[in-house]
């Protein structure tokens, strides 16, 4: 009886152990080190429509129409940026950032498809710029941006890819619910506007099952405190990094 006791005892410390660890800040961190692997699968997906995107960008001639767009928005940017210099530059960069990284998370609920759209759009922009900056100083021009880019990239990265596997779900049962029905006619149009649709087939049925919209809550949770715990400082570094460079040259 005592003895039965005595493990209980044992087994109650343990526990109480467990969950002082899981609330640290170590166990914090290694909490979301863990899902940010186990979402690797939507984060490189981001990444590689990043790269692809960054790419045409770089090596392809922008339509005039597009050229245009893009050339209003650099000129309004800088416009916004103006006479900034220093601490108000760096907070300026990073609250832009920020927004940018919790809409393409948050935002990824609606089908991923902001989350996809976005890495489209910034991958597309950055290649187009990397081009101006090629032509106009020669390859050593981008340097520049791989100081920061080491830690906003990441950050970007990450946001993105977490919002894809937030909205996932929700892509998931479109498109298991309209092949039941056998209604081609919705699938095509979902595969059409939900752009996000197209990664289901560069993802295994292990993937499938292992992202049900039951475990949603768990999921937004682990989201959100990747996004404090480390998107959040990356970003900071980053911005310090890019306000200090556009400063000093």
């Amino acid at each position: 009886m005592k003895s039965k006791k005595s493990v209980k005892k044992r087994e109650n410390a343990n526990l109480k152990k467990k969950t002082q660890d899981a609330s640290s800040l170590k166990g914090i961190y290694q909490s979301n080190l863990k899902y940010i692997y186990q979402s690797k699968t939507f984060i490189l997906v981001t990444f590689g429509v990043f790269v692809l995107f960054f790419l045409l960008g770089l090596l392809i001639p922008a339509p005039s129409v597009l050229e245009k767009e893009i050339f209003e928005l650099i000129k309004e940017l800088s416009e916004k940026i103006g006479d900034l210099q220093g601490i108000n530059l760096i907070f300026y960069i990073f609250f832009n950032n920020l927004f940018a990284s919790l809409f393409g998370l948050v935002l990824g609920i609606f089908f991923g498809i902001f989350s996809v759209a976005s890495a489209i759009t910034n991958g597309y922009v950055l290649g187009f710029v990397s081009a101006l900056s090629v032509n106009a100083g020669g390859i050593s021009s981008l340097w520049k941006i791989l100081p920061h880019g080491i830690f906003e990239l990441p950050a970007i990265f990450i946001s993105l890819g977490l919002g894809l596997s937030l909205g996932f779900p929700f892509v998931y049962r479109y498109f298991k619910y309209y092949s039941h029905k056998k209604n081609y006619w919705a699938l095509a149009g979902g595969i059409l506007f939900l752009f996000a649709g197209i990664i289901i087939s560069a993802i295994t049925d292990k993937k499938l099952r292992s992202y049900q919209f039951k475990d949603f809550k768990r999921k937004f949770n682990n989201a959100l405190s990747i996004f404090f715990f480390i998107i959040v400082p990356l970003l900071i570094i980053a911005a310090i990094i890019e306000g200090l460079l556009i400063s000093l040259l």
